[in-house]
């Protein structure tokens, strides 16, 4: 497995970024965004939107895409995390192998300061995201203005 970084800094070419877009949108499955709104994100981690940055970790077999994960920074430490792991999603057929696993770990080490995630109740994820340390502090709830 190969892993390639991509940062305000080092951002990856216009197909690159497309290729990760379309890598998420698709196999995110039934936890995705729209593709519009992948695309903000990944815009916030590479600052290219007014955004405090991340970072974007993409792993590959051979020349395929296995897993992609993005993190953004939250401007916000000591109140929150200072990081977010906003989209992390694994290729359909390269699943159970360790990639995701190996691409948090990554992200983690990676990170300056915690990290955070969102992950719904019923996404079978959810048991790697506790193996590896992650917990469950509060419960989120939302009010969605219409």
């Amino acid at each position: 497995m190969r892993i390639t970084s991509f940062d305000p800094e080092n951002k990856p070419s216009i197909k690159e970024k497309q290729d990760m877009i379309d890598f998420l949108f698709k196999n995110l499955d039934e936890f995705g965004d729209d593709r519009d709104d992948i695309e903000k994100c990944v815009d916030y981690a590479l600052k290219e939107s007014m955004s405090f940055g991340g970072f974007i970790l993409e792993a590959f077999e051979e020349d395929i895409i296995s897993s992609v994960v993005v993190v953004n920074k939250t401007g916000m430490k000591g109140f929150i995390p200072e990081n977010i792991l906003v989209y992390i999603a694994t290729h359909r057929e390269m699943r159970g192998r360790g990639i995701g696993k190996a691409l948090i770990n990554k992200a983690i080490d990676m990170a300056d300061g915690s990290l955070a995630l969102h992950v719904e109740p019923n996404n079978p994820a959810k048991f790697l995201y506790e193996k590896i340390g992650f917990t469950n502090k509060y419960l989120e709830m939302r009010y969605i203005k219409k």
